[in-house]
């Protein structure tokens, strides 16, 4: 087996080049999920035993992070690139102070409860990744302390101390973060626990399937209600990390503005039918089976992409992580569009980055983009901002006019696994480096 090992710190500070524009042509075949794979890790520090994760994102920056803080707690992760597949055996893991918590990445308060579970103390790294507007991390403290624990902020990480009891957690607003961490303690507290207001996505169901394989007692109770009965000791398992539905989208997104022939493979069908819908509407008539679709030239119902409007909120609609890649659309369509964000409305600061390329083509306010099409992009030095924008980014260097170089492009990859191999794959040649 071919292992890649962990050393995320390299691509700390890296920036992508590309003359364009480029037409994509081949096949690219979309891997696990991001936001289900770097979850399903953190459940795998709950049990002594081997965890094995198929279809994962081995190059995920945000996966290799999780994995150096599991190893600084003495546990193993061992990535199986060419086969997708992630082992963890966190049998020697325990909880322990570290001098370093540079941990960049949102999801930090996820390593808590594995902590717990052992020690009944955890060290946890402030959450990082991406500035989207006032994302606050009170919930969290409010899921501890709903189980029985003692939450302290210290000056480079958070301390969480005592033993998980089950208990009712009241979330004021639907959370995804908050739901999985809330999954993760009440598995293994002492007692049955109720979640109230959770926020169940198929990132969420993907937990919920790995957790219940590893002995915990879930039940979800309509659409927003879980009951969980606490399990002193869970089992190792296997199971697939889902398809990743963002990224479905950008490949689709990046096939339909660039007028190239893609087939996207392994497409989460069920988990997109409102985007896909959209997709539709704006005049792209795609050719699809059960696991893939193809988008060309030939695939569009009308000469042009239509404008639209969408509003981003929560699943099964678009969600707001969509929102970068339907700007990018509406800026190849034949006239003015409509992008609302209801869920995150200040996930606007790649938008002054990308009116770089697309100059006097985009003007936004607090949850509300209105975009001109049709304006040819031109190449230009641009600046990541957060991971899906950055995504943004590169797709628009390559399509436009020109050279155009995006800094800190690990952002983007932080989310699309093997990235500048995958645009290869599409014949789209462009340079990653310090």
């Amino acid at each position: 087996m071919i292992t890649t090992r962990i050393n995320p710190k390299k691509a700390s500070s890296l920036k992508m080049q590309v003359a364009g524009p480029q037409v994509p042509s081949g096949t690219v075949r979309v891997s696990g999920a991001k936001n289900a794979a770097t979850r399903l890790m953190a459940a795998a520090m709950l049990t002594d035993e081997p965890v094995v994760l198929l279809n994962f994102p081995t190059g995920l920056v945000d996966a290799r992070h999780k994995a150096r803080f599991i190893e600084a707690m003495s546990g193993e992760v061992t990535f199986d690139t060419p086969g997708s597949t992630a082992f963890l055996n966190c049998a020697d893991f325990e909880a322990r102070q570290l001098e370093d918590y540079d941990f960049p990445i949102r999801t930090t308060y996820l390593l808590a409860a594995g902590q717990l579970n052992r020690q009944g103390i955890a060290y946890v790294p402030y959450p990082g990744g991406c500035k989207l507007g006032d994302r606050k991390y009170d919930l969290h403290l409010m899921v501890w302390e709903s189980l029985g624990c003692r939450v302290e902020e210290k000056s480079d990480h958070i301390e969480v101390s005592g033993r998980l009891l089950g208990g009712d957690i009241h979330f004021p607003l639907s959370t995804v973060g908050g739901t999985e961490n809330a999954l993760l303690c009440t598995s293994v507290a002492k007692g049955t626990s109720r979640i109230h207001n959770a926020y169940i996505t198929p990132e969420i169901e993907n937990l919920i399937d790995l957790l219940t394989l590893m002995g915990a007692k879930i039940s979800v109770r309509g659409i927003s209600l879980i009951e969980v009965e606490g399990v002193e000791q869970l089992r190792g398992a296997t199971i697939p990390v889902i398809p990743d539905r963002i990224e479905a989208l950008t490949w689709l997104v990046f096939a339909a503005v660039s007028g190239g022939d893609v087939l996207v493979e392994n497409v989460p069908f069920s988990m997109m039918e409102i985007p896909l819908l959209h997709l539709q509407k704006a005049g792209i008539d795609y050719f699809a089976n059960s696991t893939s679709v193809w988008v060309s030239a030939r695939a569009k119902a009308q000469a042009d992409i239509q404008p639209f409007e969408v509003a981003c909120g929560t699943h099964p609609g678009i969600i707001s992580d969509m929102q970068p890649f339907f700007t990018l659309l509406a800026l190849h369509a034949k006239g003015r569009s409509l992008v609302v964000d209801y869920r995150y409305p200040d996930r606007t600061a790649y938008l002054e980055q990308l009116s770089k390329i697309y100059s006097d083509s985009i003007t936004f306010e607090s949850g509300k983009i209105v975009i001109e099409g049709s304006k040819k992009p031109t190449g230009a030095v641009v600046t990541s901002t957060d991971l899906r924008g950055s995504m943004a980014l590169v797709l628009a260097g390559i399509l436009a006019e020109g050279e155009s170089e995006v800094k800190d492009v690990t952002m983007a990859l932080r989310g699309y696994d093997q990235m500048k191999e995958k645009l290869a794959s599409l014949g789209i040649d462009i340079a990653i480096g310090a």
